[in-house]
């Protein structure tokens, strides 16, 4: 006869699985959301911000600004066809997106331009990161060695 360990985070790890398994059963999967990619770059003083929307149309997407947040948010719709046949395989995410970034400072809307194409929503922040500075030499204090006399004079 064989002995066999019981592990008690297996069995716990197990009940998890059958718990969510059963909620997605009750209440339907949840649908992905939609999550743009983004690359942020530094061109100058200038902060370039690039994020890919295929399928998004730009009258859908919003930039706003509010003190040092720039938030851009929008929503990919499904396109639905009435002569599409039933779907058999969906990986294609649809939905509402909001993505924020903090500035270094306050930025005014002036300071933003935005262009969409080919997929790429493509945003400058001007004049946002300080200029470079040019090194600076800090001096360096040394304290005079004390001298001291041990011996009484004679």
């Amino acid at each position: 006869m064989a002995l066999l360990r019981w592990d008690p985070f297996t069995a716990l790890a197990r009940v998890d699985d059958e718990f969510d398994n059963l909620v997605r059963r009750s209440f339907g999967a949840p649908r992905e959301q939609f999550v743009p990619a983004v690359e942020l770059a530094t061109e100058g003083r200038d902060v370039l911000i690039t994020l890919e929307v295929p399928g998004v149309d730009v009258e859908n997407i919003d930039v706003e600004i509010n003190g040092r947040t720039l938030t851009v948010s929008g929503e990919r719709r499904e396109r639905t066809d009435e002569t599409q046949g039933k779907v058999l395989v969906r990986e294609l995410r649809y939905g509402s997106f909001r993505r924020t970034f903090q500035l270094p400072r306050a930025v005014e809307a002036e300071q933003v331009e935005a262009e969409a194409d080919n997929g790429l929503l493509r945003l400058r922040v001007r004049d946002v990161t300080p200029p470079a500075r040019e090194p600076q030499k800090v001096a360096i204090r040394t304290q005079a060695p004390a001298i001291e006399s041990t011996a009484a004079e004679e």
